[in-house]
């Protein structure tokens, strides 16, 4: 039984006739960039989401880097983010003159330790970047109280690449921040045909200064009243992207149901394999599922012969990284994520995956443990 970690084929042929049409619809126009499926998309986005703006752009990554262009920080100014997560929200921090600070996770939810966070905040810090990551809301309370306790304003951003439609306390993330970042790339949640991203606030300012800095300072054709760059969400991408968000709910819901179905097998048959908890208001969408396992690469070898597709979600922690030696980070200052970074391994998980699948995937865990 061939299992892949993410089936688009599925996915694709379940709303075959709908993109189909989108996609032709799109080719007849003759349309393609700043048509309006990016400006339906848009109002539809910024609704689901519960934001009153929504821009648009190439990527998750570019939303992350533009966004903080919005905020004007001076340069040499840092922002705290986990060092769990992949590199484009490094990247985004860097491009723009500023200094990542690395914070370390916590255990039971892979979210910033409060704790850390703390330790690591100073006069220079401007932001916490926090990531929901898997899917998985972060503890926002907890670490929004710990921003409001510093003696100067810093704002708290949201790298909801991983979360289209996860929700803390009954409210969907996206919102709680100064801007979210999300990403469409194909194998998200709400994924496009290609690369896309979007921004999400409630402020108007910079929702202002993302629509010019996001089309070449543009304020109007070929006047630019700021330098900016191009990073467009183009006509296709929101096309299909229009018509896939009809599903996303239900999508969702079916990854939720596939989480607690392994959730329940892996604990009746292998309890020494650790699975991320459901944790008290905060729905996960379980962009990945993850789990943390004894002699993880040899695991992963095995499952590939019985071809099972799995990941290591981030075999090298950010501040360990070649790309990142300039931070003078060393082995052994964020514990916890060098440790997810050695157990850490993701299982096939998409809204078409079978209960049959999963026991599947299950058993042949368990099968490489009996023999191990």
């Amino acid at each position: 039984m061939m299992i892949p970690l993410v089936d688009l084929k599925a996915q694709y042929r379940s709303i075959k006739k709908d993109i189909d049409r989108a996609l032709v619809d799109t080719l007849e126009s003759g349309h393609f960039i700043h048509g309006k499926n990016v400006e339906a998309f848009e109002k539809e986005f910024a609704s689901y989401v519960g934001a009153h703006y929504c821009i648009g752009l190439n990527s998750g990554t570019d939303a992350l880097l533009i966004g903080i262009r919005a905020l004007a920080y001076n340069p040499g100014d840092e922002i705290i983010i986990p060092a769990n997560t992949f590199m484009a929200t490094v990247s985004a921090i860097v491009e723009n003159g500023l200094r990542p600070v690395f914070v370390d996770i916590q255990e039971d939810d892979y979210g910033i330790d409060v704790a850390d966070l703390e330790r690591k905040m100073s006069s220079r810090t401007r932001a916490v970047l926090i990531v929901h990551l898997f899917g998985q809301p972060e503890k926002i309370d907890e670490i929004q109280d710990v921003i409001n306790e510093a003696d100067h304003h810093i704002d708290m951003i949201e790298d909801a690449c991983q979360a289209h439609g996860a929700y803390y306390k009954g409210k969907m993330v996206g919102t709680f921040g100064i801007f979210a970042a999300f990403s469409f790339y194909p194998n998200k949640n709400l994924g496009a045909y290609g690369d896309g991203g979007a921004l999400v606030t409630n402020n108007s300012k910079i929702a202002g200064m993302v629509k010019l800095l996001h089309d070449h300072g543009q304020d109007a054709r070929y006047r630019h009243v700021i330098i900016g760059l191009n990073s467009r969400l183009d006509e296709m991408q929101a096309a299909v992207l229009r018509v896939k968000l009809q599903h996303l709910n239900k999508w969702n819901a079916q990854r939720i149901e596939i989480a607690a179905y392994y959730t329940k097998l892996i604990g009746e048959s292998i309890p020494y394999v650790r699975t991320l908890p459901t944790l008290p208001d905060r729905e996960s969408v379980h962009n990945h599922f993850v789990v943390r396992v004894p002699d993880r690469d040899r695991l992963q070898q095995y499952l590939k012969r019985q071809e099972v597709q799995t990941r290591i979600p981030y075999p090298v922690a950010l501040h360990l990284q070649r790309a990142t030696m300039f931070l003078e980070y060393k082995e052994g200052d964020l514990p916890v994520t060098e440790a997810c970074a050695l157990d850490m391994l993701s299982l096939p998980m998409y809204p078409e995956l079978t209960a049959e699948q999963c026991r599947y995937v299950v058993n042949a865990i368990a099968v490489f443990y009996e023999n191990a």
